[in-house]
């Protein structure tokens, strides 16, 4: 807000008198005065033992018939301690790490539930950082299996990409679905079909050479080899009956026919895998 610096920032804290006692047994808010913080006087005490509180907090004596605050300066306004409260909400929002573009109601806030929120939207924004692409099986496909036999030089059993369902200059979609019927589940493993990490990554990695030689004229004439992958996680398995989504895009200019890419693999909303890859075109050599 605008106004933050004048109208936010300036609140004191407070607290209530059973709060200070339990805290001056325990010989804590050594630093605290009534110049930074509001004490609020809420259950009626003795005299006698009101003016021993004040004498120990440096506050001035005060009619023990009288509740409401324990202060040497008037609030600053009205409802300070609501402001306050506000102010304690922005840090602890600001833990989140992110702007926040929404609305906040908060009934009876404090450090704790609000620490427990920003932990949870931290949760929530990691498990969100990276989008699943949407697919539409209804939608015609940018590259259909046809079209990419013609650009990839890889057949059963080693062509993992069923087609292409998004694709720009800078990144590519591309899906597969895994049935019970793919020949490597007989060994990997028998009575758990389980699809080889490294073939997800294969998966991934062919996708992205569809991207780099729609990138070039005359793609057919070209194949892509990769010198490395770096970063390969995995996070979740993946069985028959899952269809496969894969995100890659150009981390850097292609340049000298070498293309960096990072790339995603998807099951649903969730990454089950991930790796920076990097290829080299060549052309391919005439026949003879």
């Amino acid at each position: 807000m605008a106004n933050f610096e004048k109208e936010i920032a300036p609140a004191r804290t407070f607290c209530f008198v059973r709060e200070v006692e339990m805290m001056l047994a325990a010989n804590l808010i050594k630093g605290g005065d009534l110049d930074n913080a509001i004490v609020i006087y809420e259950n009626q005490k003795s005299q006698e033992e009101l003016d021993q509180l004040a004498d120990r907090i440096g506050a001035p004596h005060h009619d023990a018939a009288e509740l409401g605050y324990l202060q040497t300066k008037p609030l600053m306004w009205e409802n300070e301690p609501a402001r306050h409260k506000l102010l304690d909400i922005i840090g602890d929002m600001a833990l989140i790490g992110k702007p926040i573009k929404g609305r906040i109601i908060a009934t009876r806030p404090g450090h704790t539930v609000n620490n427990k929120f920003a932990r949870l939207m931290r949760k929530e924004i990691r498990a969100h950082k990276v989008q699943a692409p949407y697919y539409d099986p209804n939608k015609a496909p940018v590259m259909d299996i046809n079209r990419i036999k013609e650009l990839l030089p890889h057949r059963y059993p080693m062509l993992f990409v069923d087609k292409a369902i998004e694709m720009d200059a800078n990144s590519i979609v591309a899906m597969k679905n895994v049935t019970g019927n793919e020949p490597f589940f007989q060994g990997h493993f028998p009575g758990e079909p389980v699809v080889p990490g490294v073939l997800l990554i294969e998966a991934l990695a062919q996708a992205g050479g569809l991207l780099v030689l729609s990138n070039l004229e005359n793609p057919e004439e070209y194949s892509t080899y990769f010198l490395r992958i770096d970063n390969c996680k995995f996070t979740q398995k993946v069985v028959p009956g899952d269809t496969l989504l894969f995100k890659a895009t150009f981390t850097a200019p292609f340049r000298h026919n070498i293309a960096q890419m990072h790339g995603y693999v998807f099951v649903g909303e969730n990454v089950v895998a991930e790796a920076n890859l990097v290829a080299q075109v060549i052309k391919n050599q005439a026949e003879s």
